[in-house]
């Protein structure tokens, strides 16, 4: 049922009419006119790229940056391992491990506690932008990479918080109160 503007796309509507809605112009990424390629419309070097909006299983996918890993199964275990080790470093940059080795803000003079101030706020800032890039791509909807994000989760967690490889535990959640300026790290991240 053509309704009195639906362009035929040579095959790209699936076989259905697209009612009267024209598809968008091609990106300059994508080979049209606008990046050199030959002319408006659908060139043969051009592709049709999926976003998933569901969990879906298989290593052919986009991750953070176009094209990235693809259909190479390597590239793929790479960002899998990529994945669980960015999920295991947050969990330690967000341990009490790493905030005792951290210089304390209440120790020294005003420029030793601005000097100290400023290296866990740059550690915090460390750890929320790699806690965004982790959300990013998990956007991709991968399943096997939700599966190992929360896999590192899990096992940062057992080394750094739980006490699995030494010096963690009870002793390490406990929460010094000798000093009520500082503020404890967050816990969401």
């Amino acid at each position: 049922m053509d309704m009195g503007g639906g362009h035929d796309m040579g095959g790209m509507g699936g076989g259905h009419d697209m009612g009267g809605m024209m598809a968008p112009p091609p990106s300059p990424a994508a080979g049209g006119a606008h990046a050199g390629g030959k002319g408006m419309g659908m060139d043969m070097g051009m592709r049709m790229r999926y976003t998933h909006m569901t969990f879906f299983w298989g290593k052919d996918s986009e991750i953070l940056f176009t094209g990235w890993p693809g259909a190479d199964g390597g590239m793929y275990a790479l960002a899998l391992v990529a994945v669980f080790a960015l999920a295991f470093v947050l969990e330690f940059l967000g341990s009490r491990r790493l905030d005792a080795l951290l210089p304390s803000a209440a120790a020294g003079g005003n420029g030793r506690r601005a000097a100290a101030g400023a290296v866990r706020a740059a550690v915090y800032a460390v750890r929320v932008g790699g806690a965004y890039l982790l959300m990013l791509a998990l956007m991709s909807f991968n399943g096997g990479l939700f599966l190992v994000a929360v896999a590192g989760h899990a096992a940062g967690f057992l080394a750094f918080k739980a006490g699995l490889f030494g010096g963690g535990g009870r002793a390490a959640q406990v929460e010094d109160r000798s000093n009520k300026e500082e503020v404890a790290p967050a816990a969401c991240c």
